[in-house]
């Protein structure tokens, strides 16, 4: 087995020379992936199945949670294994992201320049369990043109190498190289990666929090990704009812640990005696435990309909000051009452991971403040903060979601894994030095004229 510097050494060389390959060889390469899995299935589902096996003795042993276990299962749903496949087709029918002048000026007579889009280089991705997702960044790294070094969870090991061999297989038919997409499948063999700085150029990790937070301590390589999902939803003093429960009960039922999902409710103060009890029993009734503050407990305890719900003893009880920065990835809310919708922003920003956050409202004002001030990558006005996700923004797929600054935020699609090059061209018959250039006499200035945009000129 290689060691990691020479498994980076090869992403790098692969990287290099897939630059000089024309770009319509990935789609190609898409197309013949997506049929090499097509052919494979029953090898890959069997390999999955040994999978599954293994982590239903952890299961049993407590040692895995069976929401992990689901989450490994490639047939956890007839269509998976296909909604997998259409993922590459889905992928390679965007726009090519790269090769796009997103500014161009004159600078002089024949003197141009052009930003041009380009892949980032070698990507580290690090995620756990969820197989499908070494199909879905292979697919987006190849469309994107970055070259990638996949790390799945140990509980997907014989998944991982079904597939493993069938997408290098599928590369070898191709102009790509075969090691232009790798995988490892040790601890080991990461915490080496993370320390070739030469030659891989970002670490995207997906997971856990201890997971994200370790790689981002552990390595000189710039991380994108995002350590907590710790997401509020506020409800202002016009909601309405039915649209209240709608949004909020989604945000946290139809997938309690993912990222996206609701952790924190902030209730304005005018709404304790009307809306809230009704919001609060239809959260009950879907098995959601309520940590509450004094006045939203105080609240649903003298509201007869809402003390009287058959769950009110088991799934009510006072918040902790701990509750408001914890992400339950479970069905458990912190809920708070706050007097205005300019404590609901100060609230989410001290306490949010600046993933995605929620305001349900019939004030425009109110939806304003709110989308201005909320300092997170997904802010919402009366829609589920689950909508945070690169499928349904229509990226194809994600390859994660960022809470940083930099050039990616939100989820994280084929524009996240491209940045950009500044090409200059003389075509002046003597090229072009800067010395002639500038303000004292007999010097010249800089046109800067503005030129059309579009594919780059070469």
């Amino acid at each position: 087995m290689a060691n990691a510097e020479q498994i980076a050494l090869d992403a790098k060389l692969s990287f290099d020379a897939s630059q000089l390959v024309d770009s319509h060889e990935r789609h190609k390469a898409l197309v013949a992936l997506k049929d090499a899995l097509t052919t494979a299935k029953a090898d890959i589902l069997a390999a999955n199945a040994r999978d599954i096996e293994d982590a239903k003795v952890q299961v049993a042993a407590g040692k895995m949670s069976s929401t992990l276990l689901k989450r490994l299962d490639l047939q956890s749903s007839k269509s998976k294994y296909d909604d997998m496949l259409q993922g590459i087709l889905d992928v390679d029918s965007l726009p090519d992201p790269t090769g796009q002048v997103t500014y161009a000026r004159q600078l002089d007579d024949d003197l141009e320049l052009h930003r041009v889009t380009c892949p980032i280089g070698v990507l580290l991705v690090i995620f756990e369990a969820r197989p499908e997702v070494i199909v879905n960044i292979t697919a987006l790294a190849i469309k994107s043109g970055n070259a990638a070094i996949l790390k799945g969870g140990k509980e997907s090991l014989h998944t991982q190498a079904a597939m493993t061999t069938v997408i290098q297989g599928a590369l070898s038919t191709t102009a790509l190289p075969r090691a232009y997409i790798q995988t490892v499948s040790s601890r080991s063999e990461i915490a080496s990666l993370l320390s070739q700085d030469r030659y891989i150029d970002l670490v995207i990790p997906r997971g856990s929090n201890s997971l994200v937070r370790s790689i981002q301590n552990d390595s000189r390589i710039p991380v994108m990704g995002h350590a907590d999902g710790l997401c509020a939803v506020f409800v202002d003093e016009s909601a309405v009812e039915k649209k209240a429960i709608n949004v909020v009960v989604d945000s946290k039922t139809t997938y309690p640990s993912a990222c996206n999902a609701a952790e924190t409710l902030l209730v304005h103060e005018a709404l304790l005696s009307t809306l809230w009890p009704t919001l609060a029993a239809s959260l009950l009734s879907a098995g959601i435990t309520l940590r509450c503050d004094p006045p939203t407990l105080s609240a649903l305890t003298s509201s007869p309909s809402t003390s009287s719900h058959a769950a009110f003893a088991s799934l009510v009880s006072p918040s902790s000051p701990e509750d408001y920065d914890t992400e339950f990835l479970e069905l458990t809310l912190a809920v708070k009452a706050v007097p205005s919708c300019a404590d609901a922003i100060a609230h989410i920003n001290a306490h949010s991971s600046h993933h995605t956050d929620c305001i349900v409202t019939e004030s425009d004002d109110n939806a304003r403040a709110f989308s201005r001030g909320i300092d997170s990558a997904g802010v919402y006005v009366n829609a589920s903060t689950r909508f945070a996700d690169g499928f349904r923004y229509g990226f194809g797929t994600e390859v994660g979601v960022s809470t940083g600054k930099t050039h990616a935020r939100g989820p994280v699609g084929l524009e996240g894994l491209v940045i950009y090059k500044y090409q200059v061209r003389s075509r002046a018959a003597e090229g072009h030095a800067t010395a002639v250039f500038g303000t004292g006499e007999g010097q010249r200035p800089f046109l800067h004229t503005p030129l059309p945009l579009g594919d780059a000129p070469f």
